[in-house]
C-alpha cells in the first residue's frame, strides 16, 4: 500500500503535529465519564480537517456521556466502523516525560481525589484515529463507502460502548458493517498482533464489604477483627484459580484494594475488597463466581459476623471474540503492509474491552488488534537479557509510556489499512 499523500515522510510519521497532539492529551487526562478534554479535542480536530479536506465528516457529541461519533459518506460501499477509547486512570505517573500527567481529580465513583494518568494508552488511540481520520478524508479518491468514527468514555469501567448505544449512537450514525479497532501493548513498537476467536477475556469486578465489630486497639476480645478477617478471605480467594478451576482453562483472580481503618490502635468496624477476575469460559466464570460467594460468606461465619457481606458487582466486560471472516480479510492487509512485524495467531490477552458491545448490539462482527508501544533497542534488550517481566512496564503502571514513533506511525497504519480493506473500490 502507498504511503497516503497527507504524510511528509515515513520517517516522522505522522509528523509532528499529531506528536504534540499526543503529548497534549497524555498531559491532560480525565478519568471515566469526566473525559473533557479528549472529546473537545476530538471534536475540533474533526472541525479543522473539514476546513481542508475533500471529505467532510458529520460530527455528533456528548453521546452517552462524553461520547463523540464522526460519519464520513464517499459513495456507494461498506460502512466501516473504527472506535478508539478515551479515558484515563486513577494512576500517579511516574515516566518522568516532559509531557508527563501531574493532574489531580476527583473521582465521581468514591467522591475521591486521586492522580489521574493516561496509563492505558488510551491518548495513543484517540491520535492513531484522528490521524487516520485526516489521510481517509484527504484520500477519498482511493476508497468509497461510509467511514464511522467512535470515540468512546468510560471504557475503563466497562460501560462506555454500552452507554452510547443507549444514547442513541445508532440513532445519529448509520450501523456499520463491522466494528474495527486496536489497543496499544507492552510489546515491541512496529509489530501488529491479532488473533481470530477469543481475544480479550471476560472481566468481573466486585467490591467485597465485609462487617465487623470495632473496638479499642488494646481489646481485640471486643472485637470483631475486619483486618483480619480480610486477610484470611484475600488468601483463601487464591485458591478458587489454583485448586479449583482445571489447570487447563485460563483464570486470573485478583484483590486489587484492601481498604480498613484510620489509624493504629483503632480496630475497624468493616474492610472493603476490591477484586477482579478473568476467564475465558462461561463455566469458568460460574464455577469462579459460585467459589467467590461460598469462601466470603464462609470466612464471615468462621469469625463470628453478625451481619452478611455485601458482594457488590461493580464492572463486567464481556469477552472479545474477533469474528473469522473479518480478522481474515483484515490480516491480508496487515500481512502485505506489515509483513514480518505481523502475527496473526497471537496468544490471548487476558485484558478485558467493552468495543464488541458496539458491534454485538447491531449484530455485526468484531475485529480488534494490538499494537506495540515498547522501543525497539529496549525490548531487544530486556528479550536477550531474559528481564522482559521486570524491565518492560505494562498497561495500567505509572511507568507505562509508549515511545511516540514508530508507536503512532504503526496504530495510524493499521486503523488506515483496516478501513481500506472495506473500503475499496469496485
Amino acid at each position: 500500500m502507498a504511503e497516503p499523500s497527507w504524510l511528509p515522510a515515513p520517517s516522522n510519521y505522522p509528523g509532528s503535529f499529531y506528536e504534540d497532539l499526543y503529548k497534549s492529551l497524555h498531559a491532560n487526562p480525565n478519568l471515566s465519564t469526566q473525559e473533557s478534554f479528549a472529546a473537545e479535542t476530538v471534536c475540533q480536530h474533526l472541525e479543522s480537517l473539514n476546513t481542508r479536506n475533500p471529505g467532510q465528516y458529520a460530527i455528533h457529541s456528548r453521546i452517552g456521556g462524553y461520547g463523540v461519533a464522526a460519519v464520513l459518506r464517499n459513495g456507494p460501499g461498506k460502512t466501516v466502523l473504527l472506535r478508539a477509547d478515551m479515558d484515563a486512570l486513577p494512576v500517579e505517573e511516574t515516566t518522568g516525560l516532559a509531557y508527563a500527567s501531574t493532574k489531580r481529580e476527583v473521582d465521581l465513583a468514591d467522591q475521591l481525589e486521586k492522580p489521574v494518568m493516561h496509563a492505558c494508552g488510551h491518548d495513543v488511540h484517540v491520535t492513531c484515529l484522528l490521524a487516520a481520520a485526516d489521510a481517509l478524508a484527504a484520500d477519498t479518491k482511493a476508497w468509497s463507502g461510509t467511514l464511522v468514527l467512535v470515540f468512546q468514555p468510560n471504557e475503563e469501567r466497562g460501560k462506555g460502548a454500552q452507554a452510547m448505544v443507549e444514547g442513541g449512537l445508532y440513532d445519529k450514525v448509520p450501523v456499520p458493517d463491522m466494528v474495527l479497532g486496536q489497543h496499544v501493548y507492552p510489546f515491541r513498537s512496529g509489530q501488529v498482533k491479532v488473533r481470530t476467536g477469543p481475544f480479550f477475556s471476560a472481566a468481573d469486578s466486585f467490591r467485597i464489604t465485609l462487617f465487623g465489630r470495632g473496638a479499642h486497639g488494646s481489646m481485640p476480645s471486643r472485637s470483631i477483627d475486619p483486618v483480619v478477617l480480610a486477610a484470611n478471605v484475600v488468601l483463601r480467594l487464591q485458591g478458587i484459580v489454583s485448586r479449583e478451576t482445571d489447570p487447563a482453562e485460563f483464570a486470573v483472580l485478583t484483590v486489587g484494594s484492601v481498604q480498613a481503618g484510620q489509624t493504629e490502635n483503632i480496630i475497624s468496624d468493616k474492610a472493603v475488597l476490591g477484586l477482579d477476575f478473568r476467564t475465558f469460559s462461561t463455566v469458568t466464570r460460574g464455577r469462579i463466581l459460585a467459589a467467590l460467594h461460598r469462601i466470603v460468606k464462609a470466612e464471615c461465619q468462621a469469625s463470628g459476623c453478625t451481619r452478611e457481606p455485601l458482594i457488590e458487582e461493580t464492572r463486567r466486560f464481556p469477552m472479545l471474540v474477533n469474528d473469522g471472516e473479518v480478522t481474515a480479510e483484515v490480516g491480508k492487509s496487515f500481512a502485505r503492509d506489515f509483513r514480518g512485524d505481523f502475527d496473526p495467531d497471537w496468544a490471548h490477552v487476558p485484558a478485558s474491552e467493552d468495543v464488541s458491545v458496539l458491534a454485538e448490539s447491531v449484530g455485526k462482527p468484531c475485529c480488534y488488534w494490538t499494537f506495540g508501544g515498547t522501543e525497539a533497542e529496549t525490548w531487544d534488550r530486556a528479550e536477550k537479557e531474559g528481564k522482559i517481566m521486570e524491565d518492560i512496564p505494562v498497561n495500567h503502571s505509572g511507568y507505562f509510556a509508549p515511545v511516540i514513533q514508530p508507536t503512532l506511525k504503526t496504530g495510524t497504519r493499521a486503523l488506515y489499512a483496516a478501513a481500506l480493506t472495506f473500503l475499496k473500490k469496485e
